[in-house]
């Protein structure tokens, strides 16, 4: 029997703000929403921003739009104006010998053979006969001055005890918390309906975490006169989103894992996590990325690959020396020169289909596939390659068998990976382009929201997924935007890029194709199935009985799921972290040869395994 992995909850936190109830996505259209709605989102940013208390009149709301999304770097991380160097010099002793004093405990523990040492009071004098290799402290601005960044005035460390966390672990934890109280349902009540063993959480970082809290210490400590942390080798790791999820937040004993593939990460944490809940071995799966790329030495790496959009290329094309247009730095598909580094987490939560109806939860969409292909062999192994023709014809594909020709040629769109770069806007608009000519598809809409949002790396797929769930509840897909026309070498036939906000009916937009293009031959497309599309499918295998047994159910749900959206928007804090809460040792199990019991979890687990190799055995 099939099952059909429905998201049942969503949540997260990216440079448009709150994901869940739509708040992020509501963000990129709030131009084109009732006035209701828009002021619902405005006053969650500005819970977010620490601006509650104040008036929401039109220059706050103007502040908040104008400290979201895509914008000029702000010095809460780092200041691009001043960023520490060291410059390398040698000093040659003229007619004396070079002489300088110092304390004792500042010597280098490698005293090099030249130098001659007499202690004084307190300090000791050192010569040197000939010269002095030495690195002056100097510092440099950014040649990089965009970036998407969380709401000014977020600080997701001061939501919790942080300890020093890596900023895209303190992401983590706050955006999990938000996919989990998205759900309308508590999570005991989760636990006390699945085993432990019928859960998963699959979620990771493209880099890692590379700030001062993480790897990054760990890499210069020494050449800054510093000391490496205990925590910071650990705490780098990419795989540390998933483990925080399961030590801090969930309590979690099930499966996990951290799928890594560049910019396509989220999805294929998303496909493992669909192949649990189809396998029918699992039916909880928590699925997620989180990044945290904007810093100096992440900016200057990719920047030198010429893969960054620098001011000086952006005043450029604008034909301007000075004046940045920040806000407008990824413009996708048009004539652009980079892309745009930005920080998000996100996170959804799939059900298989029975517990979905069982539980009353809610329906946002369901996962029909997720297609991922490398690229064969190439000479740039960060350049684009062959294996998202495969993908996203295989997307395409599975489309057409689910929900016939029709579906696919008139009731589908395209979210694109759309970076910003001149090579992307070619290379992608050419693969949709063959595709829909060899489907016989016309007009295929495009959008690429990466225009509002940045390129958030492990993330980016995330936020595409985020705002597609935002587009069938509120009928706009987001329009790119940052552009005013399509650039001469992409390729346009059989395509309809949407540089407005496009209105649509919810009920006749069945399918969302999730592109992404990653470094190294990383491609993946996942199709999200539409929320009517959903219930029709469960409607089909269920009965309209259950359906109607599951909208009674599903009112509490989406009651509770108001709760915490006004508690929020009020200032409240739902973040999730037990931290040293329901420990539990070996020595407290009760074990047998057939289950395993674990304190604090209603259900066993059970050991009676199945052969899986029953014709081989």
């Amino acid at each position: 029997m099939s099952r059909l992995p429905v998201i049942v909850g969503f949540g997260g936190v990216n440079p448009a703000g709150r994901s869940s109830s739509h708040h992020a996505y509501r963000r990129l259209v709030i131009d084109s929403l009732s006035s209701s709605d828009a002021g619902r989102t405005y006053a969650a940013l500005a819970a977010m921003m620490q601006l509650r208390d104040e008036d929401m009149d039109e220059p706050l709301k103007q502040h908040i739009l104008d400290h979201t999304l895509v914008r000029k770097i702000e010095s809460n991380l780092f200041d691009p104006d001043d960023i520490l160097v060291h410059k390398s010099a040698r000093l040659n002793a003229s007619a004396e010998p070079i002489t300088f004093t110092v304390k004792k405990n500042q010597l280098p523990d490698q005293i090099p053979e030249d130098w001659s040492i007499s202690e004084a009071e307190g300090t000791v004098q050192v010569t040197v006969p000939d010269g002095l290799d030495v690195l002056f402290r100097d510092s440099r601005q950014s040649e990089v001055n965009s970036a998407g960044q969380l709401p000014s005035g977020f600080k997701p460390d001061s939501l919790y005890q942080s300890r020093s966390h890596p900023r895209g672990l303190q992401l983590t934890v706050y955006g999990a918390s938000d996919a989990i109280n998205s759900l309308g349902i508590p999570w005991d009540e989760i636990r006390a309906r699945v085993p432990a063993d019928q859960m998963a959480v699959y979620a990771s970082s493209a880099m890692g975490q590379l700030d001062d809290n993480g790897t990054g210490n760990m890499l210069r400590a020494s050449l800054m006169g510093k000391r490496v942390s205990s925590r910071n080798c650990a705490l780098g790791l990419a795989e540390m989103t998933a483990d925080f999820i399961n030590a801090y937040i969930l309590g979690s004993v099930g499966s996990t894992g951290a799928n890594v593939g560049a910019c396509a990460t989220f999805l294929y944490n998303l496909r493992q996590g669909i192949a649990d809940i189809r396998s029918g071995k699992f039916r909880v799966v928590m699925v997620g990325a989180s990044e945290a790329p904007i810093t100096p030495e992440v900016i200057d790496g990719y920047k030198t690959m010429g893969a960054l959009a620098t001011d000086e290329e952006l005043n450029k094309l604008d034909g301007i020396t000075s004046g940045t247009d920040h806000r407008r730095a990824c413009r996708p598909f048009s004539n652009n020169c980079g892309f745009t580094l930005a920080e998000a987490s996100q996170f959804v939560i799939l059900f298989d289909d029975e517990l979905a109806l069982e539980t009353g939860a809610n329906v946002h969409g369901s996962v029909a596939d997720v297609f991922i292909n490398a690229d064969g062999f190439k000479k740039s192994i960060p350049g684009p390659g062959i294996g998202n023709y495969v993908t996203m014809g295989k997307a395409a594909g599975i489309i057409r068998s689910i929900l016939g020709e029709d579906a696919l040629k008139h009731r589908s769109y395209i979210q694109a990976h759309g970076t910003g770069t001149p090579q992307n806007r070619v290379t992608e608009s050419h693969i949709f382009s063959e595709i829909a000519r060899a489907f016989g598809i016309e007009d295929w809409p495009v959008a690429a929201i990466k225009s509002y949002l940045g390129h958030s790396l492990a993330t980016a797929s995330g936020d595409q997924i985020a705002t597609t769930l935002g587009a069938w509840a509120h009928g706009i897909i987001p329009g790119i935007q940052t552009v005013s026309q399509i650039a001469d070498d992409v390729h346009q036939s059989h395509l309809n890029f949407l540089l407005e906000h496009h209105e649509i009916d919810p009920a006749k937009m069945d399918a969302a194709l999730i592109n992404s293009k990653g470094f190294g031959g990383n491609n993946a497309t996942a199709v999200i199935l539409s929320p009517t599309v959903t219930r029709d499918m469960l409607t089909q295998k269920h009965g309209a009985s259950a359906l109607k047994e599951h909208a009674s159910r599903n009112e509490a749900v989406q009651a509770s799921c108001a709760d915490y959206d006004e508690a929020a928007i009020n200032g409240g804090n739902g973040t999730i972290y037990n931290f040293g809460v329901g420990v539990v040792e070996g020595d407290e199990l009760t074990l047998s040869d057939r289950a395993i019991s674990i304190p604090g979890q209603t259900l066993d687990i059970n050991l009676s395994v199945e052969n899986p190799y029953q014709d081989m055995t």
